[in-house]
């Protein structure tokens, strides 16, 4: 900002004239005395020419003020240099062009000054004072929308959620200037007041519907259909389309909107014929080069089609100028372009079946291994219980027992003396009997099988004591048939334990494991024992 002041005096019939320069926050002065009978620009004073700065002294009443300090001797100069300065030959009338020039330079500095976006300059008041876009622009908001200014811009509201009118001065006051004639009474002139901020509108919370809606019967908002209504803002050129609470400006087929108005498309720019094309306003039309001719949906060309005379084994589909053979599912195209071969896909991948796979003509079938069907997935093996279906080979004295890919006739149970039966599938040594002294109290007999891909290690059979006596406690413990550490027990309370699986097991196989229950009362200084005989049919597959 630049600031340009120049002030005479008459004092003593001495005339002073001061010139300020305001330039980047700095305000230099430069103060020139004349002698009544030099007239000159310059003085002498005691053969010293004067040439001062103003220095920033102090604050008053919170603001900062400017004023010269005294003379000093660096402000002296000898008068010989003053004369060849500003004296040598120099009155007032030479003196007048640079004076001009100066004042225009900061006229011009002060034309330059900027304002943000949505304000701009005024000269009289040097502020940046706000544009009234709904005043100077033509038509700022469409349709049925107001335009209100605001400070830096404008808002579009619809006419119909107000509840008060937008309240803005005619005109804003004239401010007062100092008249630069008699010079300045305070340093700087005193912006005008400004004017009293604008009322804006309050957007009204009583409207019964939403915009695009009106009220209807019932008290029902119902949609207005502006392209019936024709309160819609679509040109001439373009098609109302109404939607829920508004309308969609569109343009008929062969037509697209650019700027606003609706232009033709040319489509042959996008490769709407096949061989040649012609543009129509809003429209195109098709044709065929030499050899072709034109289909009946107007836009592809069909050429002599060779098909006709049957090339190909399987199947045959017309090209331009020539033709391609094609085979059926499972085959594949020959070398020589017409005739197929058998698609072996089981040599491709080993997971198209579970088990096996099976080449066909054209295609391929999975098989399972005895004991299993094919799922209905066509892949996939399953089960066969043999023991539901009947197909079995058990006699009614036995019991079927069925496991992953068979089954086992199990025979009647037989207690080995001094053992007897004691229920369906459990023989007891009675402790009356001289014989049962070291042996087992009871053995219980059980099945189960397993895959042989199961994961380990697994928790396949638990074992629990079924009565439970004062004092005593229960050791558990694989007693026979863990030659192989396939398993151990895990105890995991006083009166249980589990049988967990700790290798992977190899199928088919049979084992049985012998599952011993110790129990030991100190009290009364007792030790029996009972087993689980567990019998475990490993399958061959893991499915």
């Amino acid at each position: 900002m630049f600031l340009c002041r120049s002030l005479s005096l008459d004092a003593a019939g001495t005339r002073i004239s001061e010139i300020r320069l305001l330039f980047r926050g700095r305000l230099s002065l430069i103060e020139t005395s004349c002698c009544p009978a030099y007239r000159g620009p310059c003085v002498c004073i005691a053969e010293q020419c004067v040439v001062r700065r103003a220095r920033k002294e102090g604050r008053k009443e919170g603001r900062k003020t400017e004023r010269a300090a005294p003379f000093e001797a660096k402000d002296l100069i000898p008068r010989t240099t003053a004369e060849t300065l500003c004296c040598s030959g120099l009155n007032g009338t030479r003196m007048l062009p640079v004076l001009m020039m100066l004042t225009l330079w900061c006229v011009r500095r002060a034309e330059a000054q900027t304002c943000t976006e949505g304000f701009a300059y005024d000269r009289r008041i040097r502020q940046c004072v706000d544009v009234d876009e709904c005043r100077t622009m033509a038509n700022p908001c469409r349709g049925d929308m107001r335009c209100i200014n605001q400070n830096g811009g404008y808002l579009c509201l619809p006419r119909g959620m107000y509840s008060q009118s937008y309240d803005r001065p005619s005109s804003y006051p004239n401010p007062s200037y100092p008249d630069s004639s008699v010079g300045y009474q305070e340093p700087y002139p005193q912006p005008p007041v400004p004017a009293a901020p604008p009322s804006y509108p309050i957007v009204g919370r009583s409207a019964p519907c939403l915009l695009g809606y009106t009220l209807g019967e019932g008290g029902v908002c119902v949609d207005i259909d502006e392209c019936e209504t024709n309160s819609h803002q679509c040109n001439p050129t373009q098609v109302c389309i109404n939607t829920a609470g508004g309308y969609t400006c569109s343009c008929t087929e062969g037509y697209w909107l650019v700027g606003g108005q609706c232009q033709d498309i040319d489509e042959c720019r996008y490769g709407y014929c096949q061989q040649l094309c012609a543009n129509v306003p809003g429209s195109y039309s098709c044709s065929c080069n030499l050899g072709f001719t034109l289909n009946s949906d107007g836009r592809t060309c069909q050429d002599v089609d060779e098909c006709e005379n049957t090339p190909c084994a399987h199947g045959c589909f017309n090209t331009y100028g020539s033709f391609m053979c094609n085979c059926g599912e499972g085959f594949e195209l020959a070398a020589d372009g017409t005739s197929c071969n058998d698609l072996d896909e089981c040599g491709f991948a080993e997971f198209l079946c579970q088990h096996s796979c099976v080449n066909n003509p054209g295609s391929y079938s999975c098989v399972c291994p005895p004991g299993y069907l094919v799922f209905d997935d066509g892949r996939s093996c399953e089960d066969i219980n043999e023991c539901d279906t009947g197909n079995n080979t058990c006699t009614t004295a036995q019991v079927c027992f069925n496991f992953q890919g068979g089954y086992k006739c199990l025979d009647p149970l037989k207690c080995d003396p001094p053992y007897i039966e004691f229920s369906e599938n459990q023989c007891m040594c009675s402790s009356e009997n001289p014989a049962c002294r070291d042996k087992p109290f009871t053995i219980l007999y059980r099945h189960m099988d397993l895959s042989p891909g199961r994961s380990v290690p697994a928790d396949i059979f638990q074992m629990q004591a079924t009565t439970r006596y004062p004092g005593a406690f229960y050791i558990f413990q694989i007693k026979s048939g863990n030659e192989g550490r396939e398993f151990y027990m895990r105890q995991t309370s006083d009166a249980s334990a589990t049988l967990v699986l700790a290798r992977p097991l190899k199928g088919p196989q049979e084992m049985v494991l012998d599952l011993e229950m110790v129990t030991v009362n100190n009290v009364i200084n007792f030790r029996g024992s009972s087993i689980i005989r567990l019998t475990i049919f490993v399958a061959e597959y893991s499915y």
